[in-house]
């Protein structure tokens, strides 16, 4: 089994961490613009060789795995389609689904068999190849979207490189999974940023952030996330995202127009149904 991963950071870096450590018979190779990150990659167990040639990287792969930002997608592929083996089967990392097939189909004409849109539910804050490891995966799930025309061999391929890693993967449509990871990942994604910038902009912002506890913390930490690639991600998945946005604005108004009547019934029945729902689901949350 040769694995071609093409572009390595956080997520493509663990992946190729955890399959070298899983399977001794499988080879990983790094394809990328960048030969010190590649060199890297050797150097951290990442991968056990590397080239700058897709020519060269791709010859004989029977996985290709795309970890590059959704907004490079499309460039991504046209760069490497002409020296895809036949039968290589073709997934990807993104956030969002719809956006990445759209350019898939773009660039090749049609949707190839061999391609199964992928994501996996893990990630930290961090980006780049040396925060990269083995266990980023380990119990956590990987959701595949394939489409009508994916075969079930190439999607069984996929399900087998994630399940090595340690992850538990599950199938679903690719509407269903952006609308849902707009509400529990985006959109969370979104206000972060968008709080630090708010008190960013306070002209006594240091002195605010100076105070700020641990609540602040937890819920900001996120806020640290590569821009560029959140960036592609909002916009890959606009239309969710939209929607989510508009949901959260009405419940918040809401909260504001209790607050401003001073209503401490509406407001304490909103943080027990809250407190409810995420004790319930605590153990999804911290494992």
């Amino acid at each position: 089994m040769r694995v071609c991963l093409v572009g390595v950071g956080l997520i493509a870096g663990s992946l190729g961490l955890a399959l070298r450590e899983k399977n001794q018979t499988l080879s990983v190779v790094g394809l990328g613009r960048h030969a010190e990150t590649l060199e890297r990659g050797v150097t951290l167990g990442v991968l056990d060789e590397w080239s700058l040639d897709p020519a060269i990287a791709l010859a004989k792969a029977d996985i290709v795995v795309l970890g590059v930002p959704l907004g490079a997608t499309a460039n991504v592929l046209s760069w490497i389609k002409p020296h895809l083996p036949k039968a290589a089967v073709i997934t990807d990392v993104g956030s969002a689904k719809g956006c990445v097939i759209e350019d898939v189909e773009a660039v090749f004409g049609e949707l190839p068999v061999t391609f199964v849109p992928g994501h996996p539910i893990a990630g930290t804050e961090h980006s780049g190849i040396d925060a990269a490891f083995g266990r980023l995966f380990f119990g956590r799930r990987v959701i595949l979207t394939p489409t009508e025309r994916t075969s079930q061999e190439a999607t069984q391929a996929v399900e087998t490189l994630w399940s090595q890693a340690g992850a538990h993967v599950v199938t679903m449509s690719v509407e269903h999974h952006d609308r849902m990871l707009a509400m529990t990942s985006h959109l969370p994604h979104m206000l972060a940023f968008g709080l630090v910038d708010m008190l960013a902009g306070a002209s006594d912002h240091e002195e605010i952030l100076r105070y700020a506890a641990g609540g602040f913390r937890d819920f900001t930490r996120i806020a640290s996330s590569d821009p560029v690639m959140w960036r592609d991600i909002c916009l890959g998945n606009r239309d969710a995202l939209l929607e989510a946005l508009a949901a959260y604005r009405s419940d918040l108004e809401k909260l504001a127009h209790f607050v401003d009547q001073a209503d401490g019934d509406g407001l304490e029945a909103i943080f027990n149904q809250a407190k409810s729902t995420r004790d319930a689901y605590r153990h999804w949350f911290e494992s």
